[in-house]
């Protein structure tokens, strides 16, 4: 090995989601010949790709089966793999803490430990945002991991069951924040509750199941343009979904949620989905500047606006569009584009030389509601305008980018095994979660 390589350093990346993922991966098999060490911290042993939680929340995703082992691929592509919650960093030392990991009994498994980097990426990616609304955190449910999704999909089975053996009984599920989350997740819970009944495991049909989805703005889908959100608001109202637009939540109780105009909305089950922030110990990095929703400022080229070695790609990043309209989304697409960039110029990074900005190109935004349909918009700003697309086309391409995701982790012949497998599954396994 050749030590005087400019490529002889140490790339730390703390987050394991979409995006640091993709670039450890991508990194590793290009450049560990060559010197480079590349170490993936993550406070979880497994990835799941963050977009289909919904899926895992209402059973019709099996997370055992999709889940990847950071371990596993860390192996397969040549990289090391640290389980640890990043706890402090001294910028002078170019060193991160990591907390002691402990046990199921409360032990610790793992000391507090440093790692010691010459460049450093923040990918930790963003948990949900609360406001501040008294009641939230003690009553409604997350869908920011795969531990909160399992959660709640067991005691949906068992509201399930509780509610289809009392003829008497309604289970009303209330969604706060109708954007992408929010909306598919509407949709996958009827598509719960009709493979529940094909099962033979819930005799509730939907004139006794209600699911509300509640938006303090004017409309569902905020995001995204309009005639989506017209689009989806349709499908919905089909399915039974009761959409409350101009809604704000200003407190949440164990009965159910309380608007700013008196009203009290009752809910067995209450999921909060409204905006995302970045995790909170951002804003105790040594100095390094955050937003106020504690995301990294970066600068065009995605270095940290204070120190030139750490840099933050994904939804813990703030980083200004080129034509200076605001920062980029925090969208599964961005934080891929953001690793492409990243390991693309990395000779120019460990040479010191000037990177080029990196620039958002939006590829458009599609939203599955489960079986029942898939809307969206193709092109984004790579035209003059965008297409529409819905059904079937749309619903291929929203199983694409997952599958983009995969190449980039896995290859071309591992995707294609993969997909196979998983097609194979749809024969034999059953189409919901069932335990």
């Amino acid at each position: 090995m050749d030590t005087k390589s400019p490529l002889y350093q140490h790339v730390v990346i703390v987050g394991g989601g979409a995006g640091g993922l993709e670039l450890a991966t991508r990194l590793a098999r290009k450049y560990r010949r060559k010197g480079l060490k590349v170490t993936l911290v993550d406070s979880e042993t497994t990835h799941i790709w963050k977009p289909l939680l919904h899926e895992v929340a209402t059973g019709s995703l099996d997370a055992g089966i999709d889940e990847l082992s950071y371990s596993a691929q860390a192996r397969s592509a040549g990289f090391k793999f640290q389980v640890g919650r990043m706890e402090s960093i001294d910028r002078e030392q170019r060193c991160i803490h990591l907390a002691p990991v402990k046990g199921q009994d409360g032990k610790t498994l793992l000391p507090l430990r440093s790692l010691y980097y010459d460049y450093l990426v923040m990918a930790v990616g963003s948990v949900t945002n609360d406001f501040g609304v008294e009641g939230v955190a003690e009553h409604c449910t997350f869908l920011d991991c795969r531990s909160e999704a399992e959660q709640f999909r067991r005691t949906l089975l068992e509201a399930y069951l509780k509610a289809s053996n009392s003829p008497d009984q309604r289970l009303r599920i209330a969604i706060v924040g109708a954007g992408a989350t929010g909306v598919e997740l509407s949709a996958e819970l009827f598509n719960a509750a009709r493979e529940l009944a094909a099962y033979g495991l819930s005799k509730l049909d939907r004139d006794r199941m209600e699911v509300i989805l509640i938006e303090a703005g004017p409309s569902i889908l905020p995001a995204l343009p309009e005639r989506i959100s017209t689009a989806a608001r349709q499908e919905l109202s089909k399915l039974g979904v009761q959409v409350r637009e101009d809604t704000r939540i200003t407190s949440v109780t164990p009965e159910g949620l309380l608007t700013d105009k008196g009203e009290m909305i009752e809910a067995e089950l209450k999921v909060w989905a409204a905006g995302i922030r970045a995790p909170d110990f951002l804003t105790q990095l040594d100095g390094l500047e955050c937003n106020r929703i504690n995301q990294l400022v970066v600068t065009p080229d995605l270095r940290t606006t204070q120190d030139d070695r750490i840099f933050a790609l994904g939804d813990c990043a703030a980083c200004p569009k080129p034509d200076g309209t605001g920062n980029v989304p925090p969208r599964a697409q961005a934080a891929h584009q953001m690793a492409t960039h990243i390991f693309k110029q990395f000779r120019k990074i460990v040479r010191g030389e000037p990177l080029p900005a990196y620039e958002y190109k939006d590829y458009g935004s599609l939203v599955s509601l489960s079986r029942f349909s898939t809307v969206g918009s193709l092109m984004g700003n790579l035209t003059s305008g965008s297409l529409m697309v819905e059904g079937r086309l749309a619903r291929v391409v929203y199983v694409s980018l997952y599958r983009l995701h995969q190449l980039a982790v896995h290859g071309y012949i591992k995707t294609f095994l993969i997909t196979l497998v998983d097609r194979i599954n749809k024969v034999i396994r059953p189409r919901l979660k069932l335990h």
